[in-house]
Order: C-alpha cells, then sequence, then structure tokens
C-alpha cells in the first residue's frame, strides 16, 4: 500500500486525526505509521464526494480509497459514539454491493465489520428499520457507495470505516432541504428553520454532542488498524 486517501463528507469527521497534518487547500497530507495519507473533504452528497475522490487523485500514487465519517445506526446493537470498520456497502438505490478489501495490519481483537447502505437522504426510523430487515445492515450513510463506486471505476482498493451518531429510533430533520449543490449546509436558514420546530432541538444536542466523540473513535480507529505501536504519525 503506497498512499491512501481518507475520504470524507466534512472536515469535522476527520479533525481528531489530520489537524496537525500539512494542508494545501482542500487537502491534508500526513503519515498514519508508515503509510503516506492524504484527506479530502468536499461536502455531503454523492456529487461532492466525488469531487474530493478526484481532488485526493491528483496528489498522485493513491492506491486506495477510504471512505470516512459519520454514519447512523440501524441495529440497537451500535450506538454513539462507537467506531466500526465497514466489510461491505450496498447502494440502496441501484442493490450494488461492494465488499471491502482486506485490511493491511489488522487488529487481533478487531471485529469482521458491519454492513452499510448508503441513501441520498437522511434516513428516518421507518426507513432504517425497513434498510435493516431488507439488507440485513447495520449502518446507514449518504457517500461511501460513492466512493466504493469511484475506487472500482479507478481500479483501486477500498476500505470503509464509519462512526456512529444517531440511532435507529432517532428522527433527524432533512437536512438535504438546507444542503447546497456543493454539498455545504446553509447553516444560517438551518437555525432558523430549527427555532421554530422544538421537537427536534434534543436530537440536534445529541448529535452535535455524539458527532463531537465520534470522530475521536474515528481517529482512534484508524490508528489502531493502520499504526503499529513502534510507528507513530508524523507530517508529510
Amino acid at each position: 500500500m503506497n498512499r491512501i486517501a481518507l475520504i470524507a463528507a466534512l472536515p469535522s469527521e476527520l479533525k481528531p486525526l489530520t489537524h496537525h497534518w500539512a494542508r494545501n487547500g482542500p487537502i491534508a497530507t500526513g503519515h498514519l505509521g508508515s503509510i503516506e495519507a492524504v484527506a479530502a473533504c468536499a461536502g455531503m452528497g454523492a456529487g461532492p464526494v466525488t469531487r474530493a475522490c478526484e481532488i485526493a487523485l491528483r496528489v498522485g500514487n493513491v492506491d486506495t480509497l477510504v471512505s470516512v465519517g459519520y454514519a447512523g445506526s440501524l441495529s440497537c446493537g451500535l450506538s454513539a459514539p462507537q467506531a466500526t470498520t465497514v466489510r461491505e456497502v450496498i447502494d440502496a438505490a441501484t442493490g450494488e454491493s461492494f465488499p471491502t478489501d482486506p485490511l493491511p495490519n489488522p487488529p487481533k481483537d478487531q471485529l469482521k465489520g458491519q454492513r452499510l447502505v448508503t441513501l441520498d437522504h437522511v434516513a428516518n426510523p421507518d426507513e432504517k428499520s425497513r434498510l435493516a430487515e431488507t439488507h440485513q445492515a447495520t449502518l446507514v450513510d449518504m457517500e461511501a457507495a460513492t466512493v466504493a463506486r469511484f475506487a472500482r471505476s479507478k481500479n483501486l482498493g477500498f476500505l470503509c470505516f464509519k462512526a456512529v451518531t444517531d440511532g435507529p429510533n432517532d428522527e433527524l430533520p432533512d437536512f438535504n432541504r438546507f444542503t447546497t449543490p456543493a454539498g455545504q449546509l446553509r447553516i444560517p436558514a438551518f437555525v432558523a428553520w430549527v427555532l421554530w420546530h422544538p421537537q427536534y432541538w434534543r436530537v440536534l444536542g445529541e448529535l452535535e454532542k455524539n458527532s463531537k466523540a465520534a470522530s475521536h473513535q474515528l481517529a482512534a480507529l484508524l490508528q489502531k488498524n493502520f499504526v503499529s505501536p513502534s510507528a507513530p504519525t508524523s507530517v508529510i
């Protein structure tokens, strides 16, 4: 493995891992142990994540794409802010299946991995229940299948690590209606809307708290899988 590219929707998903890495515009570069790494974030959804993949490949010598970020849990067995490996990604729209590649240095206590379903919107509790039953999946997100498909089209390796931010019974607002075509959340409009919908105040407060903790759990999981105890991270 020469160089991996970590692809996320939001900078906050990778911040605990990459805050000390060298930066050049939307790209951050560093090491995970002896493996060179590049990180790219371009926004939420298929289009922005595709752009992040394209940006990452411009660095050169990338042989594996790694989908990293937040996900919703479809199972009571996975709760926030737990981070986990993913063994298979399913595109809910097409039914395509994308198995992940073997990990380069899996910890002895590493679980087999979860099955994740990718949607093009935030899932409500009824959808989460249906996805869990239909696909025997435990996680749902909005980006992993796009990264997997891009990796397959370029004959690159594919890995996936996700951290849970919300549970199977949590009903989140429809973020899509406040998301620009570039995958960025229109924060002023969203905040103004939330002020008039107090039924979401509790779940959004929990989501913010869980997201911060999940990003740290995600960083720890990546370190565990790519960095040996004797090989600390460093900046390129």
